[in-house]
């Protein structure tokens, strides 16, 4: 499916934009009655990210140019978002927290807006018809802050001891731009971000010309490809930082200059290219523009996160000292699962993180490891069946039962089909669904077209049940 009729499949449930802003409601009601016009949903109603997202338009670009200053941790930015109305709007909604907005316009025109607990309500001096084009453009400024969340722990925009650090699932992007935040809205980026001379700062996609100004550099960073907005990130700071070209593309790496060029962080990431080329051989062609990787050295992150062409790695994947190639390998793996085919909804995680546990399984045995196989049998016998993988909820996304079941899922796919079959399924799914997004159905539906088998009793016993399946 293109893009374009994804889109339009999402009808109004997509979101877009940047901008800051609210206003009264009586003169909305008045159009909206009048001439057909209405608001844009506020939330868009998934119950793992309660208020994030926004209805009533489609957003299909960023340009992003911000400013940070680490001595005062101050940001500031402007938005232009370019969007598509999915009906007609009288007013719409964007996702902002943390800062404070100082402008807003909607295709060129000063637009009434009001930012309070997290939203940016705009509305703009005419109503937006349905299938319109529009632009909205804010300027924004302040000391960003993180997302606290008590389930699934901090997010968002940190600030470290050399620069700062945007990363961040299920959500980040709102603490230092207006967006849409919600997997389900991909848009393409143009990122522009000046910092003091002397440090780097790294984001998503094709590295752009880098200029230098009255002791500041401005980096440029463009995303061609959609991107949902949690795999957005910027990390600035005192880097090394390695540029080079793989399959010729891109390829950006960067690690702290505290770490010795040699070291376990700089040795992972220079197999990048030779991952991402394995896993090609299996899930098809390598979907962005760009290659590359960042690790970071703060202990706040302890995670690795999948940040579109360029993943972050945080510190305490390295701890043994040696590399580590499989967090590598899961990483790159998202980038066919979860970033080039992205979620339309959170409930289906395991579609992102069950592939990519599945990928590090590959790998091993590729590089010399345990088979797949093997590995199957051994996280068979420690797995909790209690806990579904499907739909596991809000408290349990980043579980065992959402990673190490999900990848059991796969495996014991291949097994049911074959071979043959398993992995013209996986090069099915990664090529139609190419930038795109989906739900668990799609995947299932696929599977079983595919194979020309019925599978909905084995993904129901495999994804949902409470006994150890009979092996396949």
């Amino acid at each position: 499916m293109s893009r374009g009729s994804v889109r339009r499949w999402r009808a109004g449930v997509v979101a877009v934009v940047a901008a800051v802003g609210l206003v009264s409601c009586t003169g909305d009601r008045e159009l909206a009655d009048r001439d057909g016009f209405r608001a844009g949903s506020v939330d868009l109603a998934d119950p793992y990210v309660p208020g994030s997202g926004n209805g009533g338009y489609d957003v299909d670009h960023y340009r992003l140019v911000v400013r940070y200053d680490p001595a005062d941790d101050r940001l500031t930015g402007r938005a232009e978002v370019r969007a598509t109305a999915t009906h007609g709007l009288s007013r719409f909604n964007l996702d902002l927290t943390g800062l404070s907005v100082d402008t807003v316009t909607v295709d060129g025109a000063p637009a009434q807006h009001r930012h309070a607990d997290g939203e940016l309500t705009v509305t703009p001096r005419r109503g937006l018809p349905e299938g319109s084009r529009f632009t909205v453009d804010v300027t924004y400024a302040g000391v960003p802050q993180p997302i606290a969340d008590n389930v699934l722990g901090s997010g968002g925009f940190q600030h470290t001891d050399d620069g700062a650090i945007a990363l961040g699932q299920p959500r980040s992007a709102s603490t230092w731009f207006p967006v849409n935040d919600h997997p389900s809205d991909k848009a393409t980026y143009d990122i522009e971000v000046t910092v003091p001379d002397g440090l780097a700062a790294l984001s998503n996609g094709v590295p752009g010309e880098r200029t230098s100004t009255d002791g500041w550099t401005t980096w440029r960073w463009a995303e061609r490809s959609p991107m949902a907005s949690y795999l957005t990130t910027l990390v600035i700071g005192d880097y090394r930082v390695e540029t080079g070209t793989h399959g010729g593309k891109p390829l950006v790496t960067a690690v702290p200059t505290g770490m010795p060029a040699s070291g376990p962080q700089a040795r992972s990431l220079a197999r990048t290219g030779e991952i991402a080329d394995f896993l090609a051989g299996r899930f098809g062609p390598y979907p962005f523009e760009a290659y590359g990787g960042v690790v970071v050295d703060d202990s706040r992150i302890g995670y690795a996160l999948e940040t579109q062409s360029r993943p972050v790695y945080g510190p305490g994947f390295f701890r043994e000292g040696e590399p580590n190639y499989a967090v590598v390998a899961h990483e790159l793996a998202h980038q066919w699962f979860g970033n080039s085919v992205a979620l339309a909804r959170w409930g289906d995680i395991w579609l992102n993180e069950g592939f990519a546990s599945y990928a590090e399984w590959l790998w091993a045995e590729h590089d010399g490891g345990r088979t797949a196989q093997r590995s199957f049998e051994i996280q068979y016998a420690d797995t909790d069946w209690s806990r579904p993988t499907l739909d596991p909820g809000p408290g349990q996304m980043f579980s065992t039962a959402v990673y190490k079941r999900g990848a059991l899922v796969v495996h014991a796919l291949r097994r049911t089909v074959g071979d043959d079959a398993f992995f013209e399924i996986l090069r099915s799914w990664t090529t139609e669904r190419r930038d795109s997004t989906a739900t668990t159905s799609d995947f299932v539906a696929l599977a079983e077209r595919v194979s020309g088998r019925s599978l909905g009793a084995f993904f129901d016993t495999w994804l949902t049940g409470t006994t150890p399946p009979g092996l396949p």
